[in-house]
């Protein structure tokens, strides 16, 4: 047999070269039918459980419009819950089917994944889920924060933003001289008893009973708020008794107790020097001396709740306004009050172990209510005003740091002014 030769060669590839030429089209028309018999994905269906007079159903709805003419084959079924028992019945069944439990409306579902309430950052969420689905991709919520609090576990926050407020509010009102003068003051008289052990009964039971106290005044706010805060003047309406508790502190930074004031009526402390006397008295049984003490806590908490009402006031109006589900509410109340109770703590630890109290004076509740004054009204403002500036974690610093430097610098001009004088 002849070997092929170069010419035998060329004509064998040029033969190829047009064979390949004449198929591409039946190659690409195999494609494109191919192509064609895929399975498109799912049509996207968004669940919008919707409220009457809801301001954040009203917020949504346009940005939903705009999602539906980005993405034309998404379908948007909304539900009115608060007047259609049916549609409410299946809010609760989806809700359950999901593993959640619906804290308000608007409620957004979107296959498994969910949102309660409606802020820029769901937004940002729920835009990025329809984008997921509509390409065949998994769904799943990618910036989920989980918040682990002792005794509650793990809490699943989806704002982080409400984890930092909760930790700068509770610190701040932690500091209220109301709270920390009974402190004090109560401490002074136990320890003249001489007993460490007398000091460690009464410091922990008060603390603990007032802090139970604290913890059910926020927890009913919240109820009563998350049940009727949807009507949008209401939660506004709070915001301004926030302000004006605000201002009457601030007012106090410079007329102290003089006019309206939000403090521990005067008239009400022979009463309670006498009860933190009787603690003191070695005489006393255990029991009456851990009775005493409750009952001593649980009328101070009931005394000091216009000194102390305004922070947990807007904390608990912030909660309320973001849709978050009582599960989490619980768990950013546990966080709230460990940073509450840390000063309390160190003043109680400190007495324990040195046996001694210092005294919280008037000036310096005069710079605390100056703080925690100046606190209310910029977080109130903000609450009425600037909402979207509270739903991220750089916009809640910035509040609160605007804040203590407008405190910062009132304290300053104010102690200038007084030195100038003295001289």
């Amino acid at each position: 047999m002849r070997k092929p030769n170069d010419a035998h060669r060329a004509w064998v590839v040029a033969l190829l070269v047009l064979a390949a030429t004449a198929l591409a089209p039946v190659r690409s028309a195999m494609a494109q039918s191919e192509s064609d018999g895929a399975t498109p994905p799912a049509p996207v269906t968004i669940t919008f459980y919707s409220g009457i007079d809801c301001q954040h159903c009203a917020d949504e709805r346009p940005f939903l419009a705009g999602l539906q003419s980005k993405y034309p084959g998404l379908v948007i079924d909304e539900l009115e819950v608060w007047r259609n028992a049916d549609n409410r019945a299946q809010l609760k069944e989806h809700a359950a089917a999901l593993g959640f439990t619906p804290a308000g409306t608007p409620v957004t579902i979107i296959g498994d994944l969910y949102w309660v309430g409606f802020t820029s950052a769901i937004a940002k969420e729920i835009e990025a889920a329809v984008d997921a689905a509509s390409s065949g991709q998994e769904l799943r919520r990618a910036d989920q924060a989980v918040v682990d609090v002792p005794i509650f576990g793990e809490i699943d926050v989806a704002e982080s933003s409400l984890v930092v407020s909760a930790l700068i509010i509770g610190f701040i009102d932690g500091v209220n001289p109301c709270s920390l003068w009974v402190l004090s003051v109560l401490l002074a008289i136990v320890l003249h008893s001489g007993s460490r052990g007398r000091v460690l009964i009464v410091g922990s039971t008060f603390l603990f009973v007032t802090t139970l106290m604290y913890g059910l005044y926020m927890t009913g706010m919240y109820s009563v708020l998350d049940y009727v805060g949807e009507l949008t003047w209401i939660r506004s309406g709070v915001a301004l008794v926030a302000l004006v508790f605000g201002l009457i502190h601030i007012k106090d930074f410079f007329w102290f107790k003089k006019g309206v004031s939000l403090s521990i009526d005067d008239a009400k402390k022979p009463g309670l020097y006498k009860r933190m006397r009787a603690l003191a008295d070695l005489d006393r049984s255990l029991p009456a001396v851990l009775g005493g003490t409750v009952a001593l806590a649980v009328g101070v908490s009931l005394l000091e709740t216009p000194c102390t009402a305004g922070l947990p006031l807007l904390w608990t109006n912030l909660l309320a306004s973001q849709g978050v589900s009582f599960g989490t509410a619980v768990g950013l109340f546990a966080v709230y009050m460990a940073v509450f109770l840390l000063d309390e703590l160190a003043i109680f630890g400190v007495a324990v172990v040195t046996l001694r109290s210092t005294k919280v004076q008037e000036h310096h509740g005069r710079a605390l209510k100056l703080v925690s004054g100046t606190v209310m009204v910029a977080l109130a403002l903000a609450m009425v005003l600037f909402p979207s500036a509270l739903e991220s974690v750089m916009g809640t610093v910035k509040v609160f740091g605007y804040a203590l430097v407008v405190a910062a610098a009132v304290w300053a001009a104010t102690w200038l002014v007084a030195s100038a004088r003295g001289r």
